[in-house]
């Protein structure tokens, strides 16, 4: 797993993805940052973390699309499922490198806190809060991007994929809404609104049960990519 958590890791900085995905998420941040933290005055992230919410649903997916879908393009695929590495090593290496990179662009925030904590006091506990419920948001759409990279040879619909069913993720709050009669879909719908669960993070409430949902999430992506996989190492 290592061996290929390095390749992969690597080969984000052999490409113009991994440092555009970097290079987006650092400028972003830092507009925010100056427009609401600098020249406003204020010691409240807030505003930075909400606008590195919405750019991870659109960033993450870059991270992702290429990661199996190259390899079946470039027809590597087969040299990769039978090499001495087990399929569980293959898919979480890939992941982990993917999140490590993401995790690189959103710690930039943590360089805004101590900016901040040199002229006021800001509140560290719904820094780290935003900063972890962004790394498990950023996971679940990661490993949701290996599934569907792994379901097609085509990086732009791997992209596109992963936003659209991240999108729909994001929005099943509006079925609580629709079907607001049936409590069963409520009780459904919060138990899997991925937003209201982020909402928590974002008040510095960092939940047990929050964040095994998340990480049990990413395992079940992880998951069902590893029997993709298999089902095509057997075919």
């Amino acid at each position: 797993m290592s061996a290929v958590f390095r390749r992969e890791f690597r080969a984000f900085f052999t490409n113009p993805v991994g440092y555009g995905v970097l290079a987006v998420l650092f400028s972003v941040s830092g507009y925010f940052f100056y427009l609401y933290n600098l020249y406003s005055g204020t010691a409240d992230l807030t505003a930075v973390y909400s606008g590195l919410f919405t750019l991870t649903l659109l960033a993450a997916p870059f991270l992702t699309m290429r990661l199996f879908s190259e390899e079946k393009r470039q027809k590597t695929d087969q040299a990769l499922l039978t090499a001495p590495v087990s399929l569980t090593g293959i898919v979480v290496g890939k992941f982990l490198a993917a999140l490590a990179l993401f995790a690189i662009g959103v710690s930039i925030t943590l360089l805004y806190a101590v900016i901040i904590a040199t002229q006021a006091t800001p509140d560290w506990l719904v820094i780290i809060g935003n900063y972890i419920g962004l790394l498990l948001v950023g996971g679940l759409i990661l490993s949701i991007g290996v599934l569907i990279s792994s379901l097609t040879e085509s990086q732009i619909i791997a992209a596109i994929g992963t936003l659209a069913v991240s999108v729909l993720l994001m929005s099943i709050d509006i079925l609580s809404t629709l079907f607001a009669s049936f409590s069963f879909v409520t009780a459904i719908v919060e138990f899997l609104s991925i937003s209201s669960r982020y909402g928590d993070f974002t008040s510095g409430l960092i939940q047990y049960d929050n964040v095994v949902f998340f990480l049990t999430a990413q395992a079940l992506f992880v998951f069902l990519t590893v029997r993709v996989l298999d089902s095509k190492r057997w075919n």
